[in-house]
């Protein structure tokens, strides 16, 4: 075992004759290592990242975005949206709608495996699904080059008709069965592994120029409190969610021998205590990222929806730190309309006042994607333009362009 010392000084005192900063006592065949040394708030260090990670066996470039995700929300919260690359507000191609306001590409990119798992996806050069998972990979290598973090949420289809992830559109039968028949011994086991089979090989496919492979953030089964989702709470206990939770970290990570995922546990906002965040918590073995989605209480709710969004977060941000985990706003958004006008300082403060009061410690935000028709994170030509740039550049407030280097472990 190689030996670990900090940084000291020699202090030359009498009472301490005994003692020695030397390395005579050091055994020849022990290295010593200086490390940056860990507190009793912060035990997180550079050589022992992968202790605290779900993968132990996690790519370096892996470790090193779970480390410095950790770090980064010390001092700053990475700003992003899901399909920055290709979806825009009233279709304005070109730049993301984000970099249009600010200069600047978002710190994170937000993309799904909807469409790659979807069952018409044929593998073929013809096929639309087949065509959006090129779009997707491509987005997904072209952000790793520039330093962006790169996540993905799953909204998988039911498995009896394999078209909606709606429990509205299911019969009371298939919303009963539908999750429990995915766990192992159920009747759509092995379709749920096909599902995960094209997961593994996706993200075992994503390389970047050297050969590396592309680490990504994975949420599976997210918003689960709720029951818009066939995931929801009402259609399976909290041990059949964990159950199929566990599975599917441990079918990517040791049967399929994927090592570039860090993984997200993310519920909506309808939990106020600690327990009832972890009620279906699958284990400190299985998650990364300990996350929120949460639209609900920025929903024109002024300071009173911030302070509450804020309340939610520090339960996580305090649970990250007890964990050695990363807290994170992994969903949120207030979508402007034709009909429904922007909330004046939204952004710059009542969503900064929640990812920052209280001193916790998130590490990125995620906003939900724009289209033709609305949109979440305005661009340069729209009426609270200038409260978004003004949130970008505020003290904790991180684009591209005020990233560290996520990839590489700091020297």
């Amino acid at each position: 075992m190689k030996k670990t010392i900090l940084k000291i000084t020699c202090i030359s005192l009498s009472i301490l004759a005994f003692a020695s900063c030397s390395s005579d006592n050091e055994k020849e065949d022990e290295a010593i290592v200086i490390v940056d040394p860990p507190t009793q708030s912060d035990p997180l260090t550079t050589q022992n990242a992968p202790t605290y990670m779900v993968d132990a066996n996690a790519t370096k470039e892996t470790a090193a975005l779970f480390y410095n995700l950790k770090k980064l929300a010390k001092t700053k919260v990475a700003i992003g949206q899901q399909d920055a690359f290709n979806n825009f507000y009233q279709d304005a191609a070109g730049e993301s709608d984000i970099k249009k306001n600010t200069g600047f590409d978002p710190a994170v990119l937000g993309s799904d495996f909807m469409f790659i798992t979807d069952k018409n996806n044929n593998n073929q050069a013809d096929n639309w699904f087949y065509q959006q998972e090129v779009k997707i990979t491509s987005d997904v290598k072209a952000a790793y080059a520039k330093g962006i973090i790169n996540t993905f949420s799953w909204h998988i289809r039911e498995p009896f008709k394999d078209e909606s992830f709606y429990a509205a559109d299911m019969s009371a039968q298939e919303k009963a069965t539908a999750f429990k028949s995915i766990l192992p011994g159920g009747t759509n086991h092995e379709w749920y592994k096909k599902k995960l089979d094209k997961v593994a090989s996706v993200v075992l496919n994503l390389k970047g120029s050297n050969g590396e492979l592309i680490p990504i953030i994975f949420r599976p089964f997210h918003e689960f409190d709720g029951s818009w989702f066939w995931w929801g709470a009402n259609y399976c206990t909290a041990d059949e969610y964990k159950q199929a939770y566990q599975f599917t970290v441990d079918y990517l990570k040791n049967t399929k021998g994927v090592h570039n995922i860090l993984y997200a546990f993310s519920p909506d906002n309808s939990y106020t205590t600690e327990n009832s965040y972890l009620s279906r918590y699958p284990g400190d073995k299985y998650v990364d990222i300990l996350g929120m989605d949460n639209y609900g209480d920025f929903n024109n709710q002024g300071t009173t929806g911030s302070g509450k969004a804020n309340t939610k977060l520090k339960i996580i941000s305090d649970i990250a730190k007890t964990k050695v985990k990363i807290a994170a706003l992994t969903e949120t958004g207030y979508r402007v309309t034709s009909s429904i006008p922007p909330v004046t300082n939204w952004f710059s403060t009542y969503l900064y006042d929640a990812l920052t009061a209280n001193d916790i410690q998130v590490s990125y935000v995620m906003f939900w994607n724009n289209n033709s028709d609305g949109y979440y994170v305005p661009n340069g030509s729209v009426s609270n333009a200038a409260d978004f740039k003004t949130f970008s550049t505020k003290t904790k407030s991180a684009l591209l362009n005020s990233l560290p280097k996520m990839y590489e472990m700091p020297k």
